[in-house]
C-alpha cells in the first residue's frame, strides 16, 4: 500500500510521539527492518502539518497524551485530515473509558509502548489489513473495567514516583523524604505493579501518559 509520494513500494507511517527516544527507537527498527516509509512529528500540531503537508499517509499512529492531541478531539480531527485513512493510538496506559472513548470515535486500534518493537509491527499489519487492533490485556480491562479498582496509587508512593521522575535513586529518596530505604523499595516495587511497569523509567513514561505527573 503507498500513498502520496514517497520510496515506491513502502508503507508510508505518520508516527507521533512527544517521547523522543521512545519515538526513534520504534523510527528506526520500522525503517531498518520493515518496509515502512516513518515520518515523525513530536506534537499534534507537527502532526497536522505533516498530514496536510505530506498526507494522508497509509496509517498514523498518535500519542494520546502529546501536546496539542486533546484525546478524542485530536484523533476526530487525524480521522478527518486522513480521509478515511487509518488513525491509531500509542499510549503508555489505556483505561477503560479511553478505550471506549477511541473506539467509538473510530481509532484503528491502540498500542501499549510497553508492547515492544515487534507488538507494533504486527499491530500495524492488522490495522493495514483494516482490522481494529486491541491488545489482548486490554480487552480483558475493557471486559471487566473493575480489574484495577484497588491499584489506585497512595499518597507516599505518588510522592516517590515524583521524585523517581525527577531522575532521583532510591538513596536519594530516602534523604529528600525521609524514609528508611527498605520502605522506598517496597513503594517502588508496588507502584511499578499498580502501573504495570517493568522498571522505573517505564513506570514514568506511564504515569506520564495517564496524567499523574
Amino acid at each position: 500500500m503507498n500513498s502520496g509520494a514517497g520510496n515506491a513500494g513502502k508503507t508510508r507511517l505518520l508516527l507521533a510521539d512527544d517521547h523522543e527516544m521512545l519515538l526513534e527507537m520504534f523510527a528506526i527498527y520500522l525503517r531498518t527492518n520493515h518496509d515502512f516509509e516513518v515520518v515523525t512529528a513530536r506534537s499534534f500540531d507537527e502532526a497536522v502539518e505533516r498530514i496536510e503537508a505530506e498526507g494522508p499517509f497509509d496509517v498514523a499512529l498518535l500519542d494520546w497524551n502529546m501536546p496539542g492531541m486533546h484525546g478524542v478531539a485530536g484523533l476526530k480531527r487525524a480521522l478527518q485530515l486522513q480521509g478515511g485513512r487509518p488513525v491509531g493510538i500509542i499510549t503508555g496506559e489505556a483505561l477503560p473509558k479511553v478505550i471506549d472513548e477511541t473506539v467509538a470515535a473510530g481509532a484503528a486500534g491502540i498500542v501499549l509502548k510497553s508492547s515492544g518493537v515487534r507488538s507494533l509491527v504486527n499491530a500495524l499489519n492488522l490495522i493495514l489489513s483494516g482490522e481494529r487492533y486491541l491488545p489482548f490485556d486490554l480487552v480483558m480491562r475493557r471486559a471487566d473495567p473493575n480489574e484495577e479498582s484497588n491499584d489506585t496509587l497512595t499518597k507516599r508512593e505518588m510522592l516517590i514516583l515524583v521524585e523517581i521522575a525527577k531522575g532521583k535513586r532510591n538513596k536519594e529518596i530516602c534523604a529528600d523524604l525521609r524514609l528508611a530505604l527498605p520502605t522506598v523499595k517496597m513503594h517502588v516495587s508496588s507502584l511499578c505493579r499498580k502501573l504495570g511497569a517493568k522498571n522505573r523509567l517505564h513506570a514514568t513514561v506511564i504515569a506520564r501518559d495517564l496524567g499523574l505527573i
